[in-house]
């Protein structure tokens, strides 16, 4: 029972604190730094406990639930769920710290009981996605994130924020029904005695049904990512979103998409895979360049970091699509380097219009200044721009360059294009950083409100642990590699020994 308590103690958590009267903001907000806190370390304790030498599912649990429809109550971890999970064990923690940050001087949040209840609802629906072994009980707990989410947005976002809000609701729940469709397709043509991960076998099915329910699944995933032409809802639903919510949204919940995609996708399909990984890998560099060079254009800098988010989804694309050790461990990765970078950025970006009043890059100017700016903010800002741009020495560098050294065989005008999209991530990033934190600051503006050291927390728990895992790749690349190993010797068996030269290389 090691991995119950990840989905049950924030249900319990969320259920106190919306339910408890009279619960003060104060109160709120330390139950639930004390939940979320609690999880975190949880998280450890199970990372401690995970052997990294063995590939496949560990501390499983199952209790038959609904036999007669085939679902269970299956619980189990691996390498690629485990980064995940620890992932969002610390942002959901680093958001319940800073669920009043980022809010203009003299405001405060409005329904602090609804919002950090809705807070740890979304942290077990992530939770219990990753770790749930039956196909039938994912989508229960890939579903629970819908409305916690919608509400985030409805109640707690900017001006458009209904509009947003729909636009998400619309594009989850198409996306929900693709995924039950293609879940209820495989088990009922496979025969399948059960919805349990292992009960599934696709393998007798023709291929052409294998493609229609593989295209199910991607679509439905693809749209989580989000991926070009899957991706419009993206762009409104973050900027439009507060900045814990929107530190969420792209910190954890594009992870399901891609996650998603790896285990289901590839995981159950893993011939017909191989078939359209062609094709997968031109959308990945078609989102890698549409993505850089939509952020090249805005002058919203919140939405310049949400369209360089479907950009870098685009490399965990490129990497599964490779299908060799070197680039999947790359694309899980590039999961964990993505979400802690996005959420450092949409942090800092949050911090910036708080004291600053503008999201506009060309109003901003001058942030360096050492006594009426706010030279910490741009510091920081300086450096997850170089961590999401793919600098040496920083989290992004790592994951990118595994991507890159092991697609680049398989497809290299693909990751070619890819490279290009780093560096044009780097010239919007550049162009960003130009026109904000240097130059002079403008004289008709006042003395910005100084940052709280308390403020920068969050901040610079994600910096250290940007720097940490670009200086020491192995944290990185450890928990996920003889998984994603294993995943390649699956559904390539004939070239086992090509891979695992790839793999000896890296």
């Amino acid at each position: 029972m090691m991995l119950s308590p990840l989905i049950w103690l924030p249900l319990i958590g969320a259920l106190v604190i919306g339910l408890v009267p009279n619960l003060s903001e104060k109160q709120a907000r330390t139950s639930a730094i004390a939940v979320s806190s609690a999880i975190l370390l949880w998280t450890i304790v199970l990372m401690f406990n995970f052997n990294l030498s063995v590939p496949g599912f560990q501390m499983q649990e199952y209790h038959a639930w609904i036999p007669t429809l085939g679902i269970s109550y299956s619980l189990a971890v691996d390498g690629l769920s485990l980064p995940l999970l620890a992932l969002g064990s610390l942002i959901t923690a680093l958001v319940a710290f800073s669920g009043t940050f980022g809010l203009k001087t003299g405001e405060v949040l409005q329904r602090p009981r609804l919002f950090y209840s809705m807070l740890l609802i979304v942290n077990a629906g992530v939770a219990g996605a990753f770790l749930a072994q039956n196909l039938l009980l994912f989508f229960l707990f890939y579903e629970l994130e819908l409305v916690p989410f919608y509400l985030l947005i409805l109640i707690w976002g900017g001006q458009k924020r209904e509009y947003a809000a729909m636009k998400f609701l619309i594009y989850t729940a198409m996306s929900g029904m693709l995924i039950l469709a293609g879940f209820l397709g495989v088990t009922w043509l496979s025969h399948a005695p059960s919805f349990d991960y292992a009960d599934i076998n696709v393998a007798a099915l023709p291929q052409n049904a294998q493609l229609i329910l593989l295209t199910l699944l991607l679509v439905g995933f693809g749209i989580k990512t989000p991926l070009v032409p899957l991706h419009t809802w993206l762009p409104d639903t973050y900027v439009e979103a507060s900045t814990p919510v929107a530190i969420l949204l792209g910190g954890i919940l594009a992870k399901l998409g891609t996650y998603g995609l790896v285990r289901f996708c590839l995981g159950l399909f893993p011939d017909s895979w191989q078939l359209v990984s062609p094709g997968l890998a031109i959308i990945a560099a078609v989102s890698i360049l549409y993505g850089a060079l939509s952020a090249l254009a805005q002058h919203d800098i919140k939405r310049m970091v949400a369209f360089s988010s479907i950009a870098h989804m685009g490399y965990v694309l490129l990497g599964a699509a490779a299908l060799t050790p070197l680039a999947m461990v790359g694309a899980v990765s590039q999961m964990v380097a993505h979400g802690l970078i996005l959420a450092l950025l949409f942090y800092l970006v949050g911090l910036v219009e708080a004291k600053t009043g503008t999201r506009d890059r060309d109003i901003l100017n001058g942030l360096l200044n050492p006594i009426r700016g706010l030279p910490l903010t741009s510091a920081l800002l300086i450096l997850a721009a170089m961590a999401s741009a793919g600098i040496p020495g920083l989290a992004g560098f790592v994951a990118e360059f595994l991507v890159f050294q092991g697609s680049f065989a398989r497809f290299p005008w693909q990751t070619l294009i890819a490279i290009l999209g780093t560096g044009l991530t780097a010239v919007y990033f550049v162009i960003l950083l130009n026109r904000t934190c240097f130059g002079k600051l403008d004289n008709k503006t006042a003395y910005f409100p100084k940052v709280r050291f308390v403020e920068y927390v969050p901040a610079l728990a994600l910096t250290a642990l940007i720097f940490w895992l670009g200086i020491q790749p192995t944290w990185l690349v450890c928990w996920s590699e003889q998984t994603t190993k294993a995943l390649v010797t699956a559904a390539l068996p004939q070239a086992e020994q090509v891979a695992f030269n790839s793999a000896d290389r890296s």
